[in-house]
């Protein structure tokens, strides 16, 4: 019995051994390929660790590359749309159109990443078109502020108005006048302002209002705080310091006069000076007569979107976003092309909301009935790019809680009017453009316009890139060359097609035979 036992528990094991074949010796490697010291490589499935990490990564690499494509083709779509400007011919005492470009910093981060995302989003429609731009640039909050401020002030004194102010000629006041004495002038046409981001918006509409409402002398400076006298103790204290110190100065003295260690005759470096202080506040708007010279209109305005969001925990939106640029530079475009071309502009609009309605107001919920109970008149100068704030790194939240808290204690606290405590309240409501509201004056508001891009502009861009249509006055679109003649063209081994047509063709400059 158990003979037949074990017998038939030894059974399947030897069956299951005499089934299995050995594993087949790997196929030799072509011997050319081993003369050649080529490894014999054996091509197999990869493991299941490497099929996840692969599909990731090729996933990741393929939503890249398609998103740059588009992005590329979009950006094409809106550069051939204003081309032919680049096409028209200019007389030789005229300059090109410029538009103004004003770029600031984003809250929180540097003025490296504005000026990357005018570079990779704005500049290439302005130099499609060989427009001429000018940047007014802010490192910090306010610089912006003073500079478009400072550039309406001189166009005031230069219009006429009387200032105490005595400038010194700078580099582009010479330029100017070198140009008006050649009878170089500008080319005819509207000009205009582009703004980049929220941030820079507020305060763009508080430069122009400070430049044109504003006095063209600067205000006197803020009174010092006065210091207490010190008692009697404290004075014993400080001469005796004072005498130590002497003795100190004494000996350090006599101790530098030495040769070996020369006092150091260099002057002192002047520390970098920040944004002035404002030359009017905003609640002094009303009180201000316009000035003389202020025009009945102001060259058109254009804000363009600065989506600019910061932090560890936002990383999945910041992923999203990396992955779909052409959304952004479509958007971009469209706003760019309408200020590139300055076919048609708008008023701003202007009307009444509610309290109750919120603070995110839209061009739809705006009216042109009166003002009545429990609404505010509001414009839309106030409104656009709002929703950038949101996205605000959260140093500049906590920097507007924190003033208004100390606000608030300050009033509370005493109600006397003596110097220190107006100097201290002073300083307390120091203007933060970026935190504080926008205020808009109804005579500033009504004279400001803003680009749009016309309908038949936008049905030809449409044309543009669905590939009926290509730059206006040019032939047919060239055709696309393949991938590996592109290649070929670029790494120096070919010759574009496009431009052997627009070189010149020579005859025989020797006689016939070359002689």
């Amino acid at each position: 019995m158990s003979e037949n036992a074990s017998t038939s528990s030894t059974t399947p094991s030897t069956a299951s051994a005499s089934t299995t074949k050995p594993p087949s010796p790997p196929k030799p490697q072509n011997p050319v390929f081993k003369m050649m010291g080529i490894p014999n490589f054996r091509f197999r499935l990869p493991s299941r660790n490497w099929m996840i990490f692969l599909s990731i990564t090729g996933g990741f690499a393929t939503a890249i590359t398609y998103d740059r494509r588009q992005k590329k083709r979009i950006q094409q779509k809106w550069a051939d749309l204003v081309a032919h400007i680049s096409k028209e011919t200019l007389p030789i005492e005229q300059n090109r159109r410029k538009l103004t470009v004003f770029l600031s910093a984003p809250p929180g981060d540097g003025l490296r990443s504005a000026r990357e995302y005018f570079i990779e989003y704005v500049k290439p429609i302005l130099v499609s078109a060989a427009l001429d731009y000018e940047v007014i640039e802010g490192r910090k909050e306010g610089e912006v502020r003073a500079g478009l401020a400072e550039k309406i002030r001189d166009y005031r004194r230069q219009a006429g108005e009387k200032s105490s102010v005595v400038k010194e000629p700078s580099k582009e006041l010479i330029i100017a006048e070198t140009r008006r004495r050649m009878g170089i002038t500008e080319e005819p046409g509207p000009l205009g302002d582009v703004v980049i981001g929220r941030h820079t918006w507020k305060e763009y509409i508080r430069g122009l209002h400070e430049g044109w409402l504003g006095p063209l002398d600067p205000p006197p400076p803020p009174p010092e705080l006065p210091t207490e006298a010190p008692d009697a103790d404290t004075a014993s204290n400080v001469s005796a310091n004072t005498l130590s110190t002497a003795n100190s100065e004494n000996t350090d003295s006599a101790s530098a006069s030495t040769p070996e260690q020369k006092p150091s005759t260099e002057p002192e470096k002047e520390k970098p000076k920040g944004p002035t202080s404002a030359y009017i506040s905003t609640a002094d708007y009303s009180s201000r007569n316009l000035p003389v010279t202020i025009p009945a209109s102001f060259e058109a305005s254009l804000p363009v979107p600065f989506p600019h969001l910061l932090g560890i925990l936002n990383t999945p939106i910041r992923i999203y976003r990396y992955l779909t640029k052409r959304y952004l530079a479509d958007a971009v475009g469209h706003e760019i092309a309408a200020a590139v071309l300055a076919s048609t502009t708008r008023p701003y609009h202007e009307g009444t909301y509610t309290e109750n309605s919120g603070s995110n107001l839209s061009n739809e919920s705006f009216t042109s009935e009166p003002q009545v109970n429990q609404s505010q008149q509001t414009y839309e100068q106030q409104t656009i790019l709002e929703h950038e704030e949101k996205e605000w790194h959260k140093s500049v939240r906590k920097a507007a809680e924190a003033r208004k808290s100390q606000i608030e204690e300050e009033n509370s606290a005493s109600a006397s009017n003596d110097t220190q405590t107006a100097a201290k309240s002073n300083l307390l409501k120091e203007e933060r453009e970026w935190i504080d509201d926008v205020v808009i004056d109804p005579r500033i508001a009504s004279r400001m316009s803003r680009y749009i891009l016309a309908p038949e502009e936008e049905a030809r861009a449409k044309r543009i890139d669905e590939g009926s249509e290509w730059v206006l006055g040019e032939g047919e679109r060239p055709k696309k060359l393949p991938l590996w003649q592109r290649l070929w063209i670029d790494y120096g081994y070919g010759e574009d097609p496009e431009v052997a047509k627009r070189k010149p063709i020579y005859g025989n400059l020797d006689n016939e035979n070359g002689e």
